[in-house]
């Protein structure tokens, strides 16, 4: 008889938990459960790791976790000594976009003079499907303005590099993946802050060119010194390819979760209507762009990458726009909790398509 393996026993003991808080939750008691929650998606994350068709979910289920640990004793994420903590998410964004760039070469912008249409298609999805349904859902919330103005946020924002992860997973078009997240990213500081401006004035008052100058310094400072340490470093150095993902993924982490514990509150009286939005939001940002290159006649492995572009967003970018216009701990929220949904949406899409790869490459034209 095969022995048990460590990550089936914490999927066992996983389960054994969840019974035991839907039972606290029944008999009204959830207030005391919440080292309980937080031991549960622990324990699934370590269970997770241990099988690779669940593996995708790691992430998230250890968010989960912070994500509990935050919304039950938020004063540990609030601030140390005088320091707020908040302080930490300019920074955290600067050190991922740095990440980022330190993967990326100006080769990988040769994806749109190869296929200049599938850029342009993934591009003009991603300026257009997202804020329009940001700005529709945000009108129908009913939320206070600055966490209404975070929805269309999310929707303003360009994809990030989970997008890129989840078109490997799902055999789409890698290349063009990467290069519409790249163009998106570098139009962020001009585009994101005009449509902000036309899209959620009503909500809030936005400042475009300091919104403008804001993005820059988030973005286009640290991706560009990244790109260029990847220039010139050659073979040296290479420890940062595997050190940096592991760092941005915990710098997402940490953001999330000082996200939740400063909008605690908030989170509590409309967590569930936000979510509900947010999940709207990311599905029918798949839906939509999918259909949208299928409709400019765009073939099969490129409509999904498309899709997955635009329902994916860089909610950490998001965030850092948030707090530096004083407002984390409202327009903040929508993107702290897209982040964690899009992870297990975009993992179950990428996983679907994946056991079912496109029959050809080939453009329909």
């Amino acid at each position: 008889m095969k022995k048990p393996t460590i990550h089936s026993i914490c999927l066992g003991m996983a389960a054994i938990l969840l019974l035991v808080v839907l039972g606290m939750i029944l008999t009204d008691n959830i207030e005391n459960a919440g080292l309980l929650i937080m031991a549960f998606f622990a324990l699934l994350a370590v269970g997770f790791s241990g099988y690779k068709s669940l593996s995708s979910y790691v992430f998230t289920a250890s968010i989960f976790a912070g994500v509990a640990l935050a919304l039950y004793y938020p004063q540990y994420f609030l601030q140390i000594g005088d320091f707020k903590l908040t302080g930490l998410i300019i920074p955290l964004i600067q050190l991922i976009m740095f990440g980022m760039g330190t993967s990326m070469s100006i080769g990988d912008f040769a994806e749109v003079v190869k296929s200049p249409k599938g850029v342009m298609v993934g591009v003009s999805a991603q300026l257009c499907i997202m804020p329009i349904m940001g700005f529709v859902l945000a009108k129908v919330s009913n939320f206070p303005p600055e966490i209404a103005a975070g929805i269309v946020l999310i929707g303003c924002s360009p994809s990030g590099v989970a997008s890129n992860v989840m078109a490997y997973l799902a055999k789409a078009n890698l290349a063009l993946s990467i290069t519409i997240t790249s163009i998106s990213t570098l139009l962020a500081p001009f585009v994101t802050p005009l449509l902000m401006k036309l899209l959620a004035g009503e909500f809030i008052e936005i400042e475009v060119l300091d919104m403008m100058w804001s993005i820059v310094k988030m973005i286009i400072l640290p991706l560009g010194a990244g790109i260029l340490l990847n220039r010139f470093r050659g073979d040296k150095a290479k420890w940062m390819d595997r050190a940096l993902p592991i760092i941005s993924m915990l710098g997402i982490g940490l953001i999330i979760v000082v996200i939740t514990a400063a909008g605690r509150d908030s989170l509590l009286d409309i967590g569930g209507i936000l979510m509900l939005l947010v999940l709207i939001h990311n599905l029918f940002g798949y839906m939509l762009g999918y259909w949208y290159a299928r409709l400019l006649r765009l073939n099969e492995q490129d409509s999904r990458t498309i899709a997955l572009e635009v329902g994916m967003q860089n909610g950490g970018l998001a965030s850092g726009i948030a707090n530096s216009l004083g407002k984390i701990a409202t327009m903040g929220l929508a993107p702290a909790v897209f982040g964690p949904l899009m992870n297990i949406t975009g993992s179950i899409l990428a996983s679907y398509w994946h056991k079912r790869p496109p029959k050809t490459a080939k453009d329909t034209d």
